[in-house]
């Protein structure tokens, strides 16, 4: 997408309507995003949707949702705002140590498996995707477990990709600083390797430790594309609570597409809302939301 085309006065004095979408602007830019994002818009969310868009109207000096959209779609600003509908709309619900069964299983199940199977984790890294990670809560997950392994088999290797479809969403990730109440999950042990606290008592946070930072590379990645950000196959995948938001047909495109990434006899991980029957995929279920490549 082309970036800093600022609106002109037209777009500014557009409309002195009310401050909100009209049923048709709502369905195009609903339309819009389904098709290039995957994200379904249904009128249930409307006002989520107003709210937020709101804010990024103000931010470009814009008088109204209504001059807003005149905007996108008179004036062709959806070439340089696209990234930032996407930004704004999507949903960033993220906790560490969420479905904890799955990061267990992790560890008593899958990591066994794979290195008796492969020699994932000893003759090469174990390779573990976190795909749609948010602000970075799940793959920090990934990250603590996975180096409490290595500390306890001495040569295993690992590497986690993390990816997002939103670029300030994963800016915030690569920054890794949290309020304090979002480790209430975190083991405590844990957050004294893995967590460094910030001195300001008004505004209490922490920041994941350098050491583990490195140990997470980030890409922005379209689940929708063909392919992966990664140039090699995955040992585990983990897409969870994401999958809720695309329709049937998207859930098929993408859960394809994850296998495609996935090695055989690799692991795909899902939400505990999310079910994978009815669709057609080469994998088999292995425990709660959790399935195996063929």
């Amino acid at each position: 997408m082309m970036m800093g085309r600022t609106p002109r006065p037209d777009d500014i004095h557009a409309s002195m309507a009310p401050d909100h979408l009209t049923e048709r602007d709502y369905a195009q830019l609903a339309e819009i995003v389904e098709r290039h994002a995957g994200i379904k818009m249904p009128v249930g969310k409307r006002l989520m949707v107003e709210g937020r868009l709101r804010r990024r109207a103000r931010a470009l000096g814009l008088p109204s949702l209504n001059a807003y959209c005149h905007y996108l779609f008179g004036q062709g600003g959806l070439d340089d705002e696209f990234q930032q509908v996407v930004d704004a709309i999507t949903t960033n619900k993220t906790d560490f140590f969420r479905e904890p069964i799955h990061f267990e299983r992790l560890v008593d199940t899958i990591i066994p498996d794979l290195l008796d199977s492969t020699g994932a984790g000893r003759s090469r890294p174990l390779d573990v995707w976190s795909a749609a990670c948010s602000s970075g809560p799940e793959p920090y997950t990934l990250a603590m477990v996975l180096s409490d392994v290595a500390a306890e088999r001495p040569g295993f290797r690992f590497s986690i990709g993390a990816s997002d479809i939103s670029h300030d969403i994963l800016q915030a990730a690569a920054r890794a600083v949290y309020p304090e109440q979002m480790i209430e999950p975190v083991p405590q042990d844990m957050r004294r390797r893995y967590l460094l606290r910030s001195r300001d008592q008004e505004r209490p946070t922490v920041r994941i430790c350098p050491e583990l930072r490195q140990q997470v590379t980030f890409r922005d990645f379209n689940l929708l594309t063909k392919g992966s950000p990664w140039q090699r196959p995955m040992d585990v995948i983990f897409c969870r609570n994401v999958l809720i938001y695309f329709s049937p047909e998207t859930q098929q495109a993408v859960l394809a597409n994850l296998c495609d990434s996935l090695r055989s006899g690799g692991y795909l991980l899902v939400g505990h809302s999310e079910s994978l029957n009815n669709l057609d995929l080469p994998v088999t279920p292995v425990g709660p939301a959790m399935y195996r490549r063929k």
